[in-house]
């Protein structure tokens, strides 16, 4: 019979079993949803508040200390299947599960399933299910003070168990440390065999795809098959099938496709996906199993050879070196089971619209859900997929080292088939840890000694697994790495590069300190969309450090920094009040320049540089931090700078011998080339003089030229910029001295407003220049989206700002409510 597949996610109630005295009394049997988590359940009964809103959050760290208990009940009758199995996709995290009153599995990982075998347990009529949740933090801390502390960038034990590492708090994130059924949760009857892992290895020769279809089986091993097993696997029209002797666990498939369409990133091509349909019979032809998988057919290779420089990091997509835009990526929820499809796919078109074509699934996080690599795969955004170790040593004994086995062989079999996914990346900064941060010093209270601390897992467990189980897919064993142990992990002429002395220590010119092969983590914070801080601190009036504000900045000394980073750059107000509207627009703006900044400057060094993974795309709740778009998914100012330092044609100043030069930046898949005129001009829109060159870049390159010394040199450096403009539209600005140095005339600009329906058209005008003018849509409407958010008005000119905005907006409102700003409201003229 084949297998039968029968959800149980309904029906279950959660109780707390004991916790801390901070605890408040509960109902028993509390209504639960599967998938879920302990926080939402008690959020839907109305029997705690938000833990994202105000300072909640501390108030309720009392659930991750508590034990709970899962219940629900299920009717069955025998259905003639040999084997009966209960499958949880996910349980979160220290469980033990009983069948009417008889243990049937203790688990301790978050990040794997558990396939239980329950025909002796199982009983006809009602049958009752309970999963029991110990705390996790005791169980860590248990483990860590048996084996010995290793080092950890936060005072929790998150290294010594197989959870979402930030769900413990993080420099962006709140603590919020769940327990529950978080995926789904089934009953799976079947007999004689069942598909386990399919797993097409994909290739290109010529024009055809080639497909090598590696198949694992689950048997009954109760019954005495002797018959053979046939496996059957079709693209299209093309089908080929094998025989397993029987007794047999494996086999494999060669398909060749021929004509195959490639598939590209989205800005480089399309992304046809073929259905992959493999088919388990029996001896007399019956269905045992069936699996539908969709494929694309590419190569991804990372090229780490070495060169005159030091040694590259480059992906090379269908033959073609690509230099990577990309942005890493978080949970975007710190309770996974309301992230739904939808969202997932607003979220990466909004990572597309930005100009990225990479997501680096972060190691501190959660291996994604299927939608998630789904939805990569059909809109053409690469993938770079973290093992799960984050900024701490983890131990490599037992129990630890079977669970990350486990999880490992279970996650990389799952995620390969996906073409989206480029590579395998071992850890995150562990590697940067053990040479920086005092792990090894002996006199340090953390030091690890001769202890183990995941280098195992890097150089030796996890490429052995990648090279079994996803043959072919590249694998690199950290972020930052040099590609050699001699190698300084995080040195600028080999492999990977983390750069956090921006932000953290120097000023954000510091960047251009740098020309590393590829930057993997760089980013500079920002506070949420004005909705989103109102919405979720209810504070009035609100300040930059009132209560709820520093209950949202995570960071160390984070507003500290915001404030230390914004002051080389921008203008306070002249009277000194830097109220909070004020300080939001700032912020944002500084946010904004520093990463259009940073990546200007590497990808003019296009060739050396080979990507950019900005640090970071999304949030997991409204929260100051380093994201472009915020926790309520709404784009930050960041994001449009972001656009446009990622479009594919980049114009761009730069130093070169002293003086500027214009560069242009060409990752389209055509050629561009063309005029570029050069003016310097006063703010009041004077030529004072010009010069017109030619720049011709091949496809996927970079071309530069200089500008002659009357170009350059500014007569008022205060009151003057260079402007370059190409025949295609493309513009680029160049400011002699800091924007706070700037002499702005503050006139007032000229705002006209048409709307038709929710459309909403604002065109503003100056006769000087218009530094920084910035529209916040949300400060009119909740869900007001604007098409160019920040943007720089040059003398005489307009723009055309376009929303979307449920309701009438008239001028006075735009300047009222603060949604229209510009650098001059501030500079005091």
């Amino acid at each position: 019979m084949p297998v039968t597949r029968r959800s149980l996610t309904s029906g279950w109630t959660v109780s707390l079993s004991s916790g801390p005295a901070s605890a408040p009394e509960l109902p028993d049997g509390i209504p639960a949803t599967v998938p879920g988590v302990v926080h939402t359940d008690l959020l839907a009964a109305g029997l705690i508040p938000d833990p994202y809103l105000d300072e909640n959050e501390q108030a309720l760290t009392w659930i991750g200390h508590g034990k709970w208990l899962y219940r629900t009940t299920f009717d069955w009758d025998h259905d003639g299947s040999a084997v009966q199995e209960l499958l949880f996709e996910g349980l979160d995290t220290v469980a033990a599960v009983a069948l009417n009153g008889t243990g049937i599995a203790n688990c301790a990982n978050q990040h794997r399933s558990y396939r239980i075998p329950v025909g002796e347990h199982l009983r006809t009529g009602s049958n009752e299910l309970e999963v029991v949740f110990d705390p996790v933090w005791e169980y860590a801390e248990a483990l860590r003070d048996s084996q010995g502390d290793l080092p950890n960038a936060y005072p929790s034990p998150f290294n010594f168990v197989r959870k979402m590492a930030c769900n413990f708090g993080w420099d962006w994130g709140p603590q919020l440390v769940t327990a529950g059924i978080w995926k789904p949760v089934s009953l799976q009857t079947w007999s004689v065999a069942r598909l386990d892992r399919v797993r097409p290895v994909v290739g290109v020769d010529g024009t055809d795809g080639t497909l090598e279809i590696l198949i694992d089986i689950a048997s009954d091993a109760s019954a005495q098959v002797a018959a053979d097993l046939t496996v059957t696997a079709a693209i299209g029209e093309v089908t080929a099938s094998s025989v397993l002797a029987a007794g047999s666990t494996s086999g494999s498939i060669q398909l060749r496709v021929p004509d195959v369409a490639l598939w590209w990133p989205h800005d480089l091509g399309a992304q046809p996906l073929y259905d992959l349909m493999v088919t388990l019979t029996d001896s007399t032809g019956a269905e045992l199993d069936f699996r539908r998988q969709r494929i694309g057919f590419r190569t991804i290779t990372l090229d780490t050879s070495a060169d005159e420089i030091g040694s590259a990091f480059t992906f090379v997509v269908n033959g073609e070196p690509i230099f990577v835009r990309g942005a890493n990526w978080i949970p975007d929820d710190c309770f996974p089971s309301r992230i739904t499809r939808d969202r997932l796919a607003g979220r990466i078109d909004q990572a597309i619209a930005a100009n990225l074509h990479l997501l680096r699934v972060w190691g501190g996080g959660m291996f994604e859900s299927d939608d998630f690599y789904a939805l990569c795969d059909e809109k053409g955004v690469l993938v770079w997929q973290d093992f799960l170790f984050a900024c701490a040593a983890y131990p490599e004994e037992e129990p630890i080292r079977r669970e990350v086995l486990a999880e490992a062989r279970e996650n990389v079999a799952r995620l390969m088939p996906h073409p989206s996914l480029a590579m395998w990346n071992g850890c995150n900064e562990n590697i940067w840890g053990h040479e920086d941060w005092t792990w090894k010093d002996r006199s340090w209270k953390d030091s690890i000694g001769d202890r183990t601390w995941g280098a195992g897992y890097y150089f030796t467990e996890l490429p052995a697994i990648v090279a079994e189980v996803d043959p072919g897919r590249a694998y690199y064993p950290g972020s930052p790495y040099s590609g050699s142990r001699g190698i300084h992990p995080n040195d600028d002429h080999h492999g990977l590069k983390h750069i956090w002395d921006v932000w953290n220590d120097v000023d954000y010119t510091h960047y251009r300190d740098y020309v590393p092969r590829f930057v993997a983590e760089f980013g500079y914070q920002g506070p949420p969309a004005a909705s989103t801080m109102h919405r979720s601190i209810s504070e009035r009036p609100l300040t930059p450090t009132s209560p709820g504000m520093l209950a949202h900045q995570k960071a160390e000394d984070g507003n500290g920094k915001l404030i230390r980073g914004a002051a080389p750059h921008l203008p306070f107000p002249a009277n000194g009040d830097l109220d909070i509207d004020d300080w939001h627009y700032l912020m944002q703006v500084n946010q904004a320049e520093a990463i259009r900044f940073g990546i200007e400057h590497f990808r003019s060094n296009r060739g050396t540089c080979m990507g950019t993974v900005l640090w970071q795309l999304n949030d997991c709740w409204p929260v100051t931090s380093w994201a472009a778009v915020d926790g309520d998914g709404r784009r930050k100012l960041l994001w449009y700078a972001l656009r446009d330092s990622c479009a594919p044609h980049l114009l761009t100043f730069q130093p070169g011998d002293g003086s500027p030069r214009v560069v242009g930046v060409n990752d389209a898949p055509t050629s561009w080339h063309g005029e570029v005129r050069v003016q310097r001009i006063r703010f009041d829109g004077t030529v004072l003089a010009q010069h017109t060159g030619r720049l011709v870049m091949d496809r996927l390159s970079s071309a530069s030229i200089g500008l002659p010394a009357d170009v350059v040199t500014a007569a008022n450096p205060a009151a003057e910029l260079l402007v370059a403009t190409t025949e295609s539209g493309a513009r680029a600005l160049h400011f002699f001295v800091p924007d706070v140095q700037l002499e702005l005339d503050r006139a007032e600009l000229d705002i006209d407003v048409s709307q038709t329906g929710d459309t909403v058209e604002v065109t503003v005008s100056s006769p000087t220049l218009a530094r920084h003018v910035a529209l916040f849509a949300d400060r009119l409407h909740p869900d007001g989206v604007a098409l160019d958010a920040l943007v720089t008005i040059l003398p005489g000119e307009s723009h055309v700002f376009e929303l979307t905005v449920a309701r009438s907006i008239g001028v006075d409102e735009l300047v009222s409510s603060k949604a229209l700003r510009h650098l001059a409201d501030l500079a005091g003229g």
